[in-house]
């Protein structure tokens, strides 16, 4: 089992990977792209491994395309030192319709005042190093502020494949699209209630209720200033696996 920080998280982590990963085709015709490697382990264990150490030990996935294959690879998750169940999709839902259909499992346990609880989640096509434990302050404020944010986000910087960007960020909010725009780096921190009229089981996208938030003033960010990688097509996975390799 993994080191973890000595206080374990009491919030639940959620990494989503039901992408059918179009643009890495044909590298995931026959695998899930969660399951692609990158410095001898899997993009999705990277982040099983970071959340880990930083005292997330219950975990969510959600899968679709080959998802039975993450679930063969990676079991209940105890050799990474966590607990991972699965929220299976028949075909994959986007981002906020993945979301609506785990919060279940993502709600069971001790919950607010307001009988919800914040949790985290973390695309699986990503790679980021950033130490997960610095979220936990900002779970804790949404926790016992229900009433205030409905989402956090980590911006980073623009990739050249995406150099205009997503959001601004102004003293530590989130703003509507402009000149300085950063990049959604895919980790972010939500309250279950952004998500209260997307009905599970029905295709959702991410962007529009973070745009209809951003604009009521409810969205709070960060800038992750670390290495984080959008693994989208299978030359920026190969150049993430030298890079590792090479250390």
């Amino acid at each position: 089992m993994l080191a973890t920080h000595s206080e374990m998280a009491p919030f639940k982590a959620m990494i989503l990977a039901a992408g059918r990963g179009e643009r890495m085709r044909p590298l995931t015709d026959a695998l899930p792209k969660p399951l692609l490697r990158a410095g001898g382990k899997s993009l999705i264990e990277h982040h099983l491994e970071n959340l880990a150490h930083a005292g997330f030990v219950e975990i969510v996935i959600n899968h679709a395309h080959l998802g039975q294959m993450i679930e063969t690879a990676l079991g209940d998750g105890e050799r990474y030192g966590v607990d991972i169940r699965y929220s299976r999709e028949a075909a994959a839902l986007e981002t906020a319709g993945g979301i609506a259909q785990a919060l279940t499992i993502l709600q069971a346990g001790p919950r607010n005042a307001d009988g919800e609880q914040p949790f985290l989640t973390v695309n699986a096509d990503i790679y980021c190093e950033i130490d997960f434990s610095i979220l936990l302050p900002v779970l804790r404020h949404m926790q016992t502020n229900p009433d205030e944010d409905l989402a956090h986000l980590v911006l980073v910087d623009n990739p050249a494949q995406h150099a205009s960007g997503d959001f601004g960020l102004d003293s530590g909010r989130i703003t509507p699209s402009g000149k300085d725009n950063l990049t959604f780096s895919g980790i972010g921190v939500y309250q279950p209630r952004l998500f209260k009229d997307v009905v599970p089981g029905t295709v959702a996208k991410l962007a529009p209720l973070l745009r209809q938030a951003i604009a009521a003033g409810k969205i709070s960010g960060q800038y992750y200033r670390g290495r984080w990688v959008d693994v989208g097509t299978p030359e920026r996975l190969h150049l993430l696996d030298v890079q590792l390799r090479e250390g």
